[in-house]
C-alpha cells in the first residue's frame, strides 16, 4: 500500500520524459544535494499524478505523506548519551536474534559473498557501515567460520561506545571483526581498494536520500565490487508491527524508535532513484524479501 508503484513510475516516467531524471550531478561533492533536491520534486509529481490518476490512488499518497516522517529516532539525538544509545543497539540485537533476522540476512549475503570470493584470492573484505555493536557482522562472521567461508569484517559506527563494546565481543569470540569509529558516508578513514562488499543494514532510513547516495558513490569510489543495503519494507503492516515487536523488549523509548522507523522506510522505487542518481548507470537491482527491501548495486558488471 506505501509502495505507490502506479502513480511513482508515472511520475518518474514524465520526469524521465522532460529531462529531469537522471539529474545532470558534476561531481561526487554534488550528489548529495542533487539527490535530495530531485527526491523532493519526485514527491510532488507523484503527487499530482495520484491525482490525476484517481481517488484511490491519491487516498493511498496522502496516506503515505501522513505517515511519512523526518523525526529523528531517540538513539539517533544528540541529546541520548552514548550509554543509552548502546542500551538501544543491545536490544535491537535482541530482537534480532528473537526475529531471526540475523539468518534472514545473511541468507541473502551469503550468494554475493560466494561469488565475490570466487572472483579474488584471500578473504572477502567486508566494510559495515552504521554496525552499532556488530550484530550482523558477528553473525556473518560465525556463520562464514562455520561453512568455511573466508572472510574479513570492518564494522563502522559512530558511536565510541558501540565501537568499545564491539571490539571487546570480538577479542572474547575471536572472530574475524574489527570495529572503528567512521561516519557512514565520509570514507577518509578507509584506504582506496581494500574493499571488496559494502553493507549497511536496518539503517537506511536513519540517513537522507542524499547521505545514501553519498555512501554509494563513495563504495565505488574506493574500490568496492557491490554495495548492499537491507532495510524494512516500507509497508502498513510492518507500520504496526515494528513497534509491537520492539515493545517485547520493555524498554519505551525503543518501541517509540519502532515506531519512526517504520514511518521512514524507503519505497522499493526510492531505492532505484538514489542508486541511479548514485552511480549514473542501471546496474542496480531492488528486491522484496518479506519483511525486507534489499538494494544490490553492482559496481563492476551487470546485475542479474
Amino acid at each position: 500500500m506505501l509502495q505507490l508503484r502506479t502513480a511513482g513510475y508515472l511520475a518518474l516516467d514524465r520526469l524521465r520524459k522532460s529531462g529531469e531524471f537522471p539529474p545532470h550531478v558534476s561531481g561526487i561533492e554534488e550528489i548529495d544535494a542533487v539527490t535530495d533536491r530531485f527526491m523532493q520534486r519526485f514527491m510532488e509529481e507523484r503527487f499530482r499524478a495520484s491525482n490525476e490518476l484517481g481517488p484511490g490512488f491519491l487516498l493511498y499518497e496522502l496516506l503515505d505523506r501522513t505517515v511519512r516522517s523526518r523525526e529523528q529516532e531517540h538513539m539517533d539525538e544528540a541529546s541520548t548519551s552514548g550509554k543509552e544509545k548502546l542500551a538501544l543497539i543491545r536490544a535491537l540485537d535482541r530482537m534480532n536474534d528473537m526475529t531471526l533476522a540475523y539468518r534472514h540476512q545473511i541468507d541473502l549475503l551469503e550468494p554475493l559473498i560466494r561469488e565475490t570470493s570466487s572472483r579474488r584470492e584471500g578473504p572477502v573484505r567486508i566494510l559495515e557501515l552504521a554496525a552499532g555493536s556488530g550484530g550482523l557482522s558477528f553473525a556473518l562472521a560465525g556463520h562464514a567460520l562455520h561453512h568455511g567461508i573466508d572472510i574479513d569484517i570492518t564494522a563502522t559506527d559512530i558511536v565510541p561506545e558501540t565501537i568499545d563494546e564491539g571490539n571487546r565481543a570480538a577479542s572474547e569470540r575471536k572472530l574475524p571483526v574489527r570495529f572503528r569509529v567512521m561516519n557512514a558516508f565520509d570514507f577518509a578513514s578507509i584506504e582506496k581498494n581494500s574493499i571488496d562488499l559494502v553493507i549497511i543494514s536496518q539503517s537506511l532510513h536513519h540517513f537522507t536520500p542524499g547521505q545514501l547516495a553519498l555512501m554509494i558513490a563513495r563504495s565505488a569510489e574506493h574500490g568496492a565490487t557491490a554495495f548492499i543495503g537491507l532495510d524494512g519494507l516500507r509497508s502498513m503492516l510492518l507500520l504496526a508491527g515494528v513497534p509491537l515487536v520492539a515493545s517485547l523488549q520493555g524498554i519505551a523509548s525503543f518501541t517509540g524508535d519502532g515506531f519512526t522507523s517504520a514511518r521512514k522506510f524507503y519505497s522499493e522505487l526510492e531505492l532505484g532513484i538514489i542508486a541511479r542518481i548514485a552511480t549514473g548507470h542501471d546496474r542496480y537491482a531492488v528486491s522484496e524479501s518479506w519483511p525486507m527491501s534489499m538494494l544490490l548495486v553492482n559496481h563492476d558488471s551487470p546485475v542479474s
